[in-house]
C-alpha cells in the first residue's frame, strides 16, 4: 500500500506560525508521525510540501502514475482558493482525504469554503496532526470504493 502526504503553503511553518491556531508540533514531527504510522502499518508513504500551486499539482498527478493507493491532502489556503487542485484530484481518480490542522467550521468565513472538498471522500479537520492518521486509517480501514 502506498499513501501520498501531500501539504500546501505553510505547513512547513507547524510550530511557528500561529501556534494558538495550529499548535506547537513542528513539520518535522508531523513527517516523522507519518512515517512511523506507514513503517508500523506497511504503508509506503511519500511526504511533501510546497507553497507553490503548481507542485502540488504535479505531486497529485505523480500519485497517479506512480499508481499509489491513496492521498492524505491538506491544500492550506489552496483549499479556498484552488479550482485548479480539485480538477487534479478528479483527473488522477484516487482516494483523497482532505485534512485542516485547525478546526475549519470554527475559523473565518471565507475558510469556510472548499473546493477540493468536491472530489474528496472525506474531510478531517481540527484534530491537528493526528488528523493525518485518521486519514491514513480511513483510507486503509474504511474506505470502500
Amino acid at each position: 500500500m502506498k499513501y501520498y502526504i501531500i501539504n500546501g503553503p505553510n505547513i512547513n511553518m507547524l510550530g511557528i506560525r500561529e501556534p494558538d491556531i495550529y499548535g506547537t508540533e513542528t513539520y518535522e514531527t508531523l513527517t516523522d508521525t507519518v512515517k512511523k504510522y506507514g513503517e508500523e502499518n506497511g504503508i509506503e508513504v511519500c511526504v511533501y510540501q510546497s507553497n507553490h500551486e503548481g507542485c502540488l499539482i504535479d505531486k497529485i498527478q505523480e500519485a497517479y502514475f506512480e499508481k499509489a493507493d491513496g492521498i492524505v491532502i491538506n491544500p492550506g489556503g489552496y483549499t479556498h482558493t484552488s479550482i485548479a487542485l480539485l480538477d487534479a484530484v478528479k483527473a488522477a481518480s484516487l482516494p483523497t482525504v482532505e485534512v485542516h490542522i485547525s478546526k475549519l467550521q470554527s475559523r473565518e468565513e471565507y475558510r469556510q469554503i472548499s473546493y477540493i472538498r468536491e472530489a474528496c471522500v472525506k474531510t478531517i479537520s481540527g484534530y491537528g496532526i493526528r488528523g493525518y492518521i485518521m486519514a491514513m486509517d480511513y483510507l486503509t480501514k474504511e474506505y470502500k470504493k
